[in-house]
């Protein structure tokens, strides 16, 4: 079994991943993921779905969340490099409205654990990056969420970079703002 290192983020219940990776002449193996490792680790879920998405540098997806159908997730970078980032909307929560953000890599092999009710979403580094999720609820087109990434309520510091232009989605510009949801 794989050893894994687990780093708090000051917002409980997120954790980032730090896998050992095994390398040589050859190349280099890890896990990926590891159920007994990963419950060791606090982290139970069982996840029902794997997702894949690729995006050129600038591409900011988020922040998003399902309303009646909460997903944790279990995030990597597969190739290239993204500022990963979570939002805490837990009602009651001492953290809620607070955000973590990482860089995940293809070099660093971290993976990123948001738990359900949070808000997520990444902006891409990198020339082009393809990153991968563990899903612990099925995708429901109906019950999408999300707020809008620039909220100065939450203020998420992304690192846009000199001469990045800022590629999203029309409905990733027609968010609402943090106030703007039922708590």
């Amino acid at each position: 079994m794989g050893k894994i290192t687990v780093e708090e983020c000051g917002i409980e219940g997120l954790k980032v991943i730090v896998p050992t990776v095994f390398g040589d002449a050859r190349g280099y193996f890890y896990e990926t993921y590891h159920y007994e490792a990963y419950r060791e680790a606090g982290i139970p879920d069982v996840f029902v779905q794997d997702n894949q998405s690729a995006s050129r540098q600038g591409v900011l997806r988020g922040l998003h969340f399902q309303i009646k159908h909460p997903q944790a997730k279990l995030v990597r970078v597969i190739r290239g490099e993204v500022f990963d980032v979570a939002v805490d909307l837990r009602p009651g929560s001492a953290t809620y409205g607070k955000w973590h953000g990482v860089i995940l890599s293809e070099e660093n092999k971290k993976q990123f654990y948001v738990p359900q009710h949070f808000a997520h979403g990444f902006l891409v580094l990198s020339d082009y990056a393809e990153f991968c999720y563990k899903c612990t609820d099925f995708y429901h087109p109906d019950d999408e969420g999300g707020i809008l990434y620039s909220d100065p309520k939450i203020g998420v510091e992304w690192p846009v970079r000199k001469g990045m232009e800022l590629i999203l989605s029309e409905k990733d510009t027609r968010w609402g703002g943090i106030d703007s949801l039922e708590r």
